[in-house]
């Protein structure tokens, strides 16, 4: 984005343009622009449809305020999702934070999260286009007065004064995803350094990051929406008694610990629990295993069973019907005698893919089953039920 194109948008013309996109279907867009350029600078008129694209893109992120933001490309992409900052500011100011630096800020979604808490934030970034969209998202969504926006490297920039730091180094190149957090922008290391030069410091790194990049003083936080992870959060001066959380959106229930044994194996019984993705991926599961009173159904799979219906946040419970060593043929006939035209297909330590597996089942009917594939011992098991509402 050409910083003199993205001015132009916030000229009365530019605005015009952008509210008479707001119904904008892409469908359209040949017939639209065609018609736009007759009365308004074809550049302009460019400028208007990429940001009409990229607020579409944005609204499953940040929802009905993507309509008065303004995006980047690498803004839509790497941004934290709305409900996701929010969770973020808010245990920000519980833990009394009122001025905070926000390092790598992007287009600002942190910043406005922030805000919103009541936080006086310095928002920082070298892209200068990103600077740009974060100074006009903080005067779109009317927290100017609480946001200072600075196009800097980090590096320059003095922290002392304030209650907290925030890091989202940059995790992506040209050529991809970076999967060395040394190879960040800026590294993992410089991160954690500026992290600790406050009373409270968080940085965002990848939700796969090796337990053992932990540092000792830190606080690692997985976090979730809708069951899907999303990032991984290192927290440092929040007094945490426990190095490991698992947070679930949008309900924002916690769960902590990561001191536990691994539960033993056992046979499996009337129900099984799917733990939610940021137990796992938080080394929780013995935390969830000792909620449902269950017990692992493969010392090396994430699918706990029990006797026993335990309401849990952090995990999903599945009434189950049917558990048989795996075979095609046998499950097409039992989804057959069922009337099961509705199959999702849940799979652990199998190579197979649920698309893979749905083309050979042909489901046919008007009932729905649930269908779960995990490895146990040296075989395979298929047990079939129905998920327990919560």
């Amino acid at each position: 984005m050409e910083t003199e194109s993205f001015q132009a948008l916030l000229t009365p013309e530019g605005q015009s343009l952008l509210a008479e996109l707001r119904a904008y279907a892409p469908g359209d867009e040949l017939a639209l622009a065609t018609r736009l350029r007759r009365d308004h600078p074809a550049e302009l008129v460019s400028a208007a449809l990429a940001q009409a694209r990229l607020r579409q893109r944005a609204q499953a992120k940040f929802g009905d305020d993507a309509a008065r933001m303004y995006f980047t490309p690498n803004g839509v992409e790497q941004s934290t999702r709305r409900s996701v900052a929010e969770w973020r500011a808010r245990r920000f100011a519980a833990l009394g934070v009122r001025r905070l630096a926000d390092l790598c800020c992007g287009i600002g979604g942190d910043a406005i999260a922030l805000a919103r808490q009541g936080i006086a934030v310095l928002a920082v970034d070298r892209d200068p286009a990103a600077c740009a969209a974060a100074v006009a998202n903080a005067a779109a969504l009317g927290l100017a007065e609480l946001i200072e926006v600075r196009c800097s490297d980090v590096g320059e920039i003095d922290v002392a004064g304030y209650d907290a730091v925030f890091t989202d180094p940059a995790r992506r190149t040209s050529k991809g995803r970076v999967f060395d957090p040394e190879a960040y922008s800026p590294p993992l290391s410089w991160a954690i350094t500026a992290a600790r030069r406050t009373p409270v410091g968080a940085l965002k790194i990848a939700p796969g990051v090796p337990h053992e990049l932990v540092p000792e003083d830190a606080e690692a936080e997985w976090v979730s929406d809708h069951g899907d992870v999303k990032e991984a959060v290192l927290w440092f001066g929040t007094g945490a008694a426990h190095r490991h959380r698992a947070t679930l959106l949008p309900h924002g229930a916690s769960l902590t610990g990561g001191d536990l044994p691994d539960p033993a194996p056992g046979p499996v019984g009337r129900y099984l629990y799917e733990p939610d993705g940021a137990v796992i991926r938080a080394h929780l599961v013995a935390e969830v295993a000792g909620e449902v009173d269950g017990r692992l159904i493969d010392p090396m799979i994430a699918y706990l069973t029990s006797d026993r219906l335990v309401s849990t946040p952090h995990a999903h419970a599945y009434e189950l019907t049917d558990v048989l060593p795996y075979n095609v043929k046998r499950l097409r006939a039992l989804l057959r005698e069922r009337g099961a035209g509705t199959v999702v297909i849940k799979k652990r330590g199998l190579a197979t893919t649920p698309e893979e597996l749905r083309r050979k089942l042909k489901p046919e009917g008007p009932n729905s089953v649930t269908v779960i594939l995990s490895r146990v011992g040296d075989g395979h098991l298929m047990m079939l039920g129905n998920p327990v509402l919560p």
